[in-house]
């Protein structure tokens, strides 16, 4: 039951994949389900990441940043402009799993608890949106990129008016946090190490060339498992194996529904000319990552399918598998108030979703 509830996303993707099994047997075409380049890039990108981390380039970075802030609102415009521009090469789950416990010691002694609640829901929606301007910001991207053979311009026509304006707005949102004065506190940093953080910056440049399809992705596999045996075993263990094992039970999945003709059809005709309605309302009940696995397979339009389900990691809490990350940080403190975080993380994004839509029309 621990499992279940820790990875319930995980769960419900192997109990689909098992149910389809019974109406297409395995058999030879299983093998064709499965994007191996795209299980191979996420599981590098993990591995440089969590070196990046080890090696204390985040800390570093965000005492430099930290330095000149003198009160709540001018730390939570930085922490927010932190998770949206990091978000863009560590993905939206990394930043936050770094700035959100940042956020909640500065915020500690906070009287208010609505400001710590903001703060975070603030951070949150901004590294769900900042992670949609690049093909390694978030999973679904990824998946996406790689599987409609997205090019740059295809991706940065798509999804960079939607940035923009998501930035100008996480920014005006942040007069919501009131401007009381507030030092951030010293914390104990991780040792900086320079030859490691080197070969983590060689390893994400070799993730970054396959993402582009510059190197063949066994290349970048044997560059990940090298790149963590010189320098840190325990890197092999930090990868997201749960993320990866969802991946590959959506793809089970995918690939046996479109087998059966008659869910093949429904999900064409429903699909046809609704990819981006579809799958962000799809994203709100079982989260944008499988949403884009599930939905890829019954139509051609990418960047569509790509646009909808990254907005639709706004709204609900389980839309984006990220802001889960901050939920749980949050629910842990001593002076959580669960209710109250959901209805503002619920009221900023809507907020922010708006007009997101609105522009919509305007860049398809």
């Amino acid at each position: 039951m621990k499992f279940v509830k820790s990875q319930p996303v995980l769960v419900i993707a192997f109990i689909a994949a098992v149910i389809t099994m019974f109406f297409v047997p395995p058999d030879t075409q299983y093998i064709g389900y499965v994007n191996r380049t795209v299980l191979i890039e996420l599981f590098a990108l993990m591995i440089a990441v969590a070196g990046f981390r080890s090696v204390g380039i985040f800390d570093r970075a965000t005492d430099i940043m930290l330095k000149k802030a003198g009160s709540s609102r001018r730390i939570a415009l930085i922490l927010v402009l932190l998770c949206f521009f990091s978000s863009m090469l560590v993905t939206n789950d990394v930043a936050l799993i770094t700035f959100v416990p940042l956020n909640l010691m500065i915020f500690a002694n906070a009287k208010d608890e609505k400001l710590r609640i903001r703060t975070i829901v603030l951070e949150t929606a901004a590294a769900n949106l900042g992670s949609m301007l690049t093909p390694v910001g978030n999973p679904q991207n990824l998946y996406i990129y790689d599987e409609f053979k997205l090019t740059a311009m295809d991706f940065v026509r798509t999804m960079l008016p939607s940035g923009i304006v998501s930035l100008v707005a996480l920014v005006l949102l942040t007069f919501i946090i009131p401007a009381d004065r507030c030092e951030a506190p010293a914390e104990k940093k991780a040792e900086f190490r320079l030859v490691p953080m080197l070969g983590y910056t060689s390893l994400f440049a070799v993730c970054l060339l396959t993402v582009f399809r510059v190197v063949p992705d066994l290349v970048c596999l044997i560059a990940a498992i090298a790149v963590a045996l010189i320098f840190d075993r325990k890197l092999l263990l930090k990868a997201d194996y749960p993320l990866l094992a969802t991946f590959l039970c959506f793809f089970v999945f995918v690939g046996n529904i479109a087998r059966i003709d008659a869910v093949n059809d429904f999900f064409r005709s429903v699909l046809a000319g609704n990819e981006l309605v579809i799958s962000l309302l799809l994203s709100q009940v079982i989260s944008n990552v499988p949403a884009a696995v599930m939905l890829s397979g019954f139509t051609d339009k990418g960047t569509e399918l790509l646009l909808g389900v990254d907005l639709g990691g706004l709204g609900t809490i389980i839309a984006s598998l990220a802001s889960l990350i901050s939920f749980q940080f949050y629910r842990k403190t001593t002076t959580a108030r669960s209710g109250l975080y959901l209805l503002t993380f619920t009221g900023i994004s809507l907020i922010l979703l708006a007009p997101l839509l609105i522009l919509n029309p305007l860049i398809l």
